[in-house]
């Protein structure tokens, strides 16, 4: 099974420092047709104009995963953190038992686009934790580079769910190949550009896709393309 969410169905949230697309139902949008997808709960398209961001604001019991496109996010948060996530860093925070953080544009002059992602943990009541890492263009060109998992791996951020998130960077010829386990699900999100699926589906940026039953898919013909898959458990 293989089922398309395009781009302009998803959920729009625009005000005036904030212009959000959410995939899923989120805040002020509500769709009982797309409340999730297995644990994948969250995924938000923002993008905040320089200087604005969010204020301070709890979570819990949830792995928030944000992944910066264009721009700079900073990052502040009650375990004693603060950081500045630029392209191409993924941040991970565990909420656990509870935290309260911040996000902002980092920059007075640029706006910052990121995905913010939410994926339900494997039980209640963890420990809070937070984990930020880097990976460059030459670890997804061409390839699914794994960037967070239940049993990190290749550097991989560690996320407290049955759930392997990857990162690809596809253009002209390059073509890679996901391998689906039987029982597993997956996920795709193309972030930017145009991507085809299966030699015979076009997709583009914001385009999201819901596979299962499936043994592997293929994605080429990359056009300046980014897409995270997540393989679920």
């Amino acid at each position: 099974m293989i089922q398309i969410r395009k781009a302009e169905d998803r959920g729009p949230s625009k005000l005036a420092w904030l212009d959000s697309k959410h995939t899923f139902s989120f805040a002020g949008y509500y769709d009982p047709n797309h409340m999730g997808f297995e644990t994948l709960r969250v995924i938000n398209d923002d993008r905040v104009v320089p200087g604005a961001g969010f204020g301070t604001h709890p979570h819990n019991n949830m792995e928030i995963f944000t992944y910066v496109l264009d721009g700079a996010l900073e990052h502040k948060d009650s375990m004693g953190n603060g950081s500045i996530i630029n392209a191409g860093d993924v941040q991970l925070m565990s909420a656990g038992t509870g935290v309260l953080h911040s996000e902002f544009n980092h920059s007075q002059k640029e706006s910052v686009h990121f995905l913010q992602i939410w994926v339900l943990p494997e039980r209640n009541g963890l420990q809070p934790g937070y984990q930020q890492k880097y990976f460059g263009e030459a670890e997804k060109r061409g390839r699914l580079q794994c960037v967070a998992a239940r049993t990190p791996r290749n550097g991989a951020l560690k996320i407290n769910q049955d759930v392997a998130i990857y990162a690809g960077l596809l253009d002209g010829k390059e073509q890679v190949r996901h391998e689906i386990e039987p029982g597993r699900a997956v996920w795709l999100h193309v972030a930017r550009g145009r991507v085809r699926l299966n030699q015979n589906q076009a997709l583009k940026a914001g385009d999201g896709v819901a596979i299962r039953d499936e043994k592997a898919i293929e994605l080429d013909a990359g056009t300046d393309a980014e897409v995270l898959l997540f393989d679920l458990g």
